[in-house]
């Protein structure tokens, strides 16, 4: 469907979609053009030489849409209950729900298990080294034979932020899953977590020098951590704010504006659409009232506050031109346990990351989160997704800024699909789905002023909400058709 509107002041806008679309993004691609060419007449007939072989065509681009998750747990977390083993991970995220990519991001604390929920022995030790000494070799072992091969795999790391709460930190260096990324998560470890000197290589302890925190709770120690990354991995590390509103006070929007000012290319992911989702409180969102309306402790629809609400927190971030994205993930720690306690689907049952980009590995995937391009899904409510704006000086997808006069018409055409059926089950762990066809009941076309990036010191810069932002447009099935390929659009 195309749909037209009039832009007004400022002239540049960020649009998005309840369906998480992030913002747009400008999509370049490569081209080339042949000119004629004019044959002469043959010379006399001479000897020469065969001819060398004609060079090999040049592969094309291999972009493409791909699906994963960035937030999976195994038993090398303390708090998986024990259910499932790496093997088991793995084989639910790509062989049983068809993933992609994935990155299990165990939680940086001292480890007392290894791939298969064997207790160390004499006793935990920093997940990093855990890491180091299980995970990833079974990872590459099972590539090496073939077993996933053509699936993008790393570990990152669960870190228990100071002052905050949790955030994902992938460290992938110049070589990811490399002795020295691995050495890399090591060093961090013993910088930024209050894990004992005794628990690392005396050499090392030697070489890193004196711990960069002292009780590990200041939003200060956070900063230095952000720094530090910038400095060492400028271009090959991340750090994604995850469940930012589970706990009350875990962030203000200045804290957010500081660690993506002060790294913008490192903090740009926000998983708004949360994990753990067959807990009670969707997420272990359990304080507070339960109030949908009002509360800011609460998932609504399951998605965090900070991205639920109209005009808050992430639009206000979105308002400045900040490149943030939101993502869905599983936050995997096991299904349900001793008939007791559930926690969140498996990789790819519920949440997905449909991200578009040419990834063949983990640096090639962080490129592609950075682009923007992606759009997040609970439920498989939809499984393709095309987002463009065209204005008369240029055009932009998901991800990209595109610039427009005052009163200029904007065509936006959104495209999306979705499938015969989502993962739902007749009973849970049957392995029996249900063919429930998931339904888009409508879609919200939304805008928002863009003025520039807000200043450290101003009252701007503590500004939580965006009161420009506004639903422009809510389309229904009435409003959408069919295309050849059943594309509603």
């Amino acid at each position: 469907m195309s749909s037209y509107f009039s832009t007004v002041p400022p002239f540049r806008r960020t649009l998005f979609s309840t369906l998480a679309l992030g913002t747009l993004m400008l999509a370049g691609c490569g081209g080339s053009s042949d000119s004629p060419g004019f044959l002469p007449l043959p010379p006399p007939p001479v000897a020469v030489a065969p001819a060398p072989p004609a060079p090999a065509p040049v592969p094309g681009p291999t972009a493409r849409w791909t699906i994963g998750d960035l937030h999976i747990h195994t038993m090398q977390s303390d708090d998986t209950q024990q259910i499932s083993t790496l093997d088991q991970v793995l084989a639910l995220a790509f062989d049983r729900f068809g993933l992609d990519w994935a990155a299990l991001s165990d939680h940086l604390r001292p480890s007392k298990y290894d791939n298969n929920g064997n207790e160390i022995a004499p006793g935990p030790i920093p997940l990093s080294l855990g890491l180091a000494k299980y995970q990833v070799p079974r990872i590459k072992a099972l590539q090496a034979s073939g077993k996933y091969a053509d699936k993008t795999i790393f570990s990152s790391f669960e870190w228990d932020m100071p002052s905050h709460d949790h955030g994902n930190v992938g460290l992938l260096t110049d070589d990811p899953m490399s002795a020295s990324a691995l050495k890399a998560a090591n060093r961090f470890e013993y910088l930024f977590t209050n894990r004992a000197a005794s628990d690392f290589a005396p050499e090392d302890v030697a070489a890193w020098g004196p711990k960069a925190g002292t009780g590990y709770n200041t939003h200060a120690e956070t900063m230095a951590a952000i720094a530090w990354l910038k400095k060492n991995y400028p271009d090959t590390s991340y750090l994604q704010i995850n469940h930012p509103s589970r706990n009350p006070g875990s962030y203000t929007i200045d804290q957010l504006r500081e660690m993506n000012d002060l790294a913008p290319n490192i903090v740009f992911s926000l998983e708004g659409m949360v994990g753990n989702q067959m807990e009670p409180d969707r997420g272990g969102y359990a304080k507070g009232t339960a109030d949908p309306s009002t509360n800011p402790l609460r998932t609504h629809g399951g998605v965090d506050y900070l991205v639920a609400k109209l005009g808050g927190t992430w639009d206000a971030l979105l308002s400045e031109g900040r490149h943030i994205w939101n993502v869905a993930d599983s936050d995997y720690h096991f299904t349900t346990s001793k008939g007791l306690y559930s926690s969140g689907y498996a990789p790819g049952e519920y949440a997905k990351n449909h991200l578009w980009g040419d990834i063949k590995d983990p640096k090639s995937l962080l490129a592609a989160m950075r682009s923007g391009k992606l759009f997040a899904v609970n439920g498989d409510l939809i499984n393709a997704l095309d987002f463009k704006v065209q204005g008369a000086k240029g055009a932009g997808e998901m991800g990209a800024d595109v610039a427009a006069k005052t009163g200029e018409d904007l065509t936006i055409t959104i495209r999306f699909k979705s499938p015969e059926r989502n993962n739902f089950e007749y009973q849970l762990g049957s392995g029996v789905f249900a063919n429930v066809k998931p339904v888009v009941d409508h879609i919200d076309l939304i805008a928002g002023d863009v003025t520039g990036l807000e200043k450290p010191g101003t009252p701007g810069y503590s500004r939580a909400t965006n009161p420009s932002t506004r639903v422009v447009k809510r389309f229904t099935r009435n409003d959408w058709k069919l295309d050849a390929t059943a594309t509603s659009q």
